[in-house]
């Protein structure tokens, strides 16, 4: 049984972890707000840019096919896997990994782009084929940040040595909810359950429809990468905070247990000087 001193020791050294997990959870409470308002802000450039490639799609057909909308055998697939930089964030990083891996294993010849710390580490450890390696993007990173990321990943497309490419990334939904999300952005398929649902418009392009496609598509992608990168910002930090949230309070019922664990062990040591000095003076009075 530990002793009373023992017991107290281990409440303090509790007491200064709690005293950590609650300043994490602060900081992570303010820069969560932050990354939020940035995610959402952004949804709807994608989506219209989205909107935009539908509405294309019917013209790209008649006219010469851009490169990025040409389907071909698939021989081999890139995963572009965003993790985070930093850990205390629950199980996020390893569901993230964990979906990636189930993708890669239903393709032929898959190869990688790691961004984050920890999803890099994971690959290496794997032995996985990595073609790049990003890391150290920041709290608030811009589209020239992540460009080269997009700009790998068209160039890996553009070369024959990835006939698919997916964007593997934990997507925001709610403080309390991230999801792992593989979606596949190259080459670039229109959504055919939106077309359908839109009645048809004639559009005149200037200059033509290609060149519009030419000049939206590369767009697209750097901005679904962009995006993809926001959402795994916001998602840490809510991870986090829920992360440093339940060890705090996790805290609090160990120093709670280790409490009433000292006074118990308190209580047994009075008792026991208690029983002690009785037996003595008994033993003194008999003598």
């Amino acid at each position: 049984m530990a002793t009373e001193r023992e017991i107290r020791r281990r409440v303090r050294s509790v007491k200064n972890i709690q005293q950590v997990t609650k300043a994490q959870q602060t900081i992570s409470a303010s820069k969560m707000r932050r990354a939020q308002g940035a995610v959402l802000a952004s949804r709807p450039y994608e989506e219209k840019l989205r909107e935009v490639l539908n509405d294309l799609a019917p013209y790209a057909e008649a006219a010469e096919p851009h490169p990025f909308v040409v389907r071909r055998p698939v021989k081999a697939a890139l995963i572009v896997l965003i993790t985070t930089d930093r850990g205390f964030v629950g199980a996020m990083n390893t569901n993230m990994v964990r979906a990636a891996l189930r993708q890669a294993d239903a393709l032929p010849a898959t190869s990688w782009v790691g961004v984050g710390r920890k999803g890099n580490a994971q690959l290496r450890r794997a032995r996985l084929q990595m073609v790049a390696e990003f890391q150290n993007l920041g709290d608030r990173p811009t589209s020239a940040d992540t460009g080269p990321i997009s700009a790998l990943a068209q160039e890996e497309f553009l070369a024959g040595r990835a006939d698919e490419v997916y964007l593997g990334s934990t997507r925001f939904v709610t403080t309390l909810r991230q999801t792992p999300t593989i979606r596949r952005i190259l080459p670039l398929v229109p959504e055919e359950e939106d077309i359908d649902k839109r009645p048809p418009l004639q559009y005149i392009f200037e200059p033509d429809a290609a060149g519009v496609l030419a000049a939206v598509l590369p767009r697209l992608i750097e901005i679904s990468v962009y995006q993809a990168v926001l959402d795994s910002i916001a998602s840490e930090h809510s991870a986090r905070l829920i992360a440093m949230r339940n060890a705090t309070e996790a805290a609090s019922d160990l120093i709670a247990d280790l409490t009433l664990a000292a006074n118990k062990a308190r209580q047994w040591r009075i008792t026991k000087e208690m029983l002690e000095i009785a037996s003595g003076a008994e033993a003194l009075g008999k003598g």
